[in-house]
């Protein structure tokens, strides 16, 4: 007599459902992916293009001092910088001690990448009119991370071949009264006048522009004529992207001569100790 087996019949794997993909799972994973993305591109910025930026910086301030020393030697030679070329020092004491900077000729993406760099239509360090220049504020070195921390009379110092020019950052109000009140303790008294109802009454300290405001840089920021005009005061202007991680607009600071000193080596100005 056969017995009968009460064991179910063997069957074959059981395949499973496939799982439905939903809008949220796609779109889950593709926020993911820009994050990830997002934070790479961070790192480029923050860290690898500062590493390249200051190999670049450093290798300008090597050739600024070569060529500092060969007018040392040939004192008939006039500096006249190419795209790209070191020519000045940039000092601001209130970043600290150890802030400064080379700053080279012309404001292309690869000029920038070795430090600040003057606008080729500018005027020259110590000039009347206005000695303008452009920095990255995020990135490739940051040089002009902190301009927004500057305050009305913080000092900004460039160093030339052969002198030390100290400018004032400028009054950042908007009405006369408060204008000559924050100039004063730093400015002469004609300065003062310019600066509260004269002629620059209407250049701030710091403001916020637009890419296309141009005439940022101009002999007198914020009037469009390109000629220096007679018995002008010398300017200089720091420009940078604003927000950081955006050039959607400009960041602007400017500043007045205050006091030019010869060089004298083995020296630096008091300026540069105060802080």
């Amino acid at each position: 007599m056969t017995k009968t087996s009460d064991q179910p019949a063997t069957q074959g794997p059981r395949r499973g459902k496939r799982p439905r993909i939903s809008f949220s799972h796609i779109l889950g994973e593709l926020l993911l992916t820009i994050g990830v993305l997002a934070l790479l591109f961070a790192f480029y910025e923050a860290y690898w293009t500062n590493l390249e930026a200051s190999q670049k910086q450093e290798v300008a301030g090597a050739q600024l001092d070569e060529t500092w020393n060969d007018l040392r030697a040939n004192p008939r030679q006039q500096l006249t910088p190419q795209l790209g070329e070191a020519f000045a020092r940039l000092y601001i004491p209130s970043f600290g001690s150890d802030f400064n900077f080379a700053v080279v000729e012309g404001t292309s993406e690869e000029d920038l990448l070795a430090g600040p760099g003057r606008y080729v239509n500018s005027q020259m360090p110590g000039e009347a009119g206005n000695f303008a220049v452009a920095g990255h504020r995020v990135g490739k070195g940051a040089p002009f991370n902190d301009l927004g921390n500057l305050n009305v009379c913080d000092a900004i110092v460039i160093e030339t071949y052969d002198s030390w020019d100290v400018y004032r950052v400028m009054p950042m109000s908007t009405d006369a009264q408060s204008r000559q009140a924050e100039a004063a303790p730093c400015f002469n008294e004609t300065q003062v006048q310019r600066m509260s109802t004269g002629d620059y009454s209407t250049v701030l300290g710091r403001s916020i522009t637009t890419p296309d405001s141009i005439d940022t840089t101009y002999p007198n920021p914020g009037f469009l004529e390109t000629t220096v005009a007679e018995g002008a005061e010398a300017l200089i202007t720091l420009t940078t992207c604003h927000p950081q991680f955006s050039n959607a607009q400009r960041m602007i600071v400017h500043g007045m001569l205050v006091e030019e000193i010869p060089k004298t080596e083995g020296t630096t100005p008091a300026v540069l100790e105060s802080n």
